[in-house]
């Protein structure tokens, strides 16, 4: 048990690294890694203002890259770490790609799956929150503080 633990903060610390280089960039700071066998096989952030594209979400970007990855569709053998619950258009593709495992930082108060789709998601699929949740929260609160 507490070796996943550990293994998640360390897998979510690289996720959280995604999203302060879309701080860096003026994006919604959301990182994300999915990672294979204990290996990151796909590293992502949002990239919706530099791509002019609302579905280019850190998760959507890293599932594409794994796949890339894999050779396939299904994420079988995958978990993905991402600083911030999933909406409810990334928890569908999770639930398409068939990732057993999703490890999130913070909640989204506002547009998290669990809101609006809690069933989304694979069935089989495990769901870890919290991990690293203040480090994410605070991104995500200095990246709105500064806008406002």
């Amino acid at each position: 048990m507490i070796e996943q633990q550990q293994k998640d903060e360390k897998y979510m610390r690289r996720a959280l690294q995604e999203a302060q280089a879309a701080f860096a960039e003026g994006e919604i700071p959301i990182g994300a890694v999915v990672v294979c066998q204990d290996h990151v096989i796909a590293r992502a952030h949002n990239l919706t203002e530099t791509l002019h594209d609302v579905t280019a979400h850190a998760e959507m970007q890293a599932i594409t890259a794994a796949a890339n990855e894999l050779g396939g569709k299904y994420l079988t053998d995958c978990t993905l770490y991402v600083t911030v619950e999933p909406c409810t258009m990334c928890a569908g593709a999770l639930g398409w790609s068939q990732i057993p495992r999703i490890v999130y930082g913070c909640r989204d108060e506002k547009r998290g799956y669990t809101i609006y789709a809690p069933h989304a998601l694979h069935p089989r699929c495990t769901v870890t929150g919290g991990i690293l949740e203040e480090e994410c929260r605070q991104l995500m609160q200095d990246f709105f503080k500064g806008k406002r």
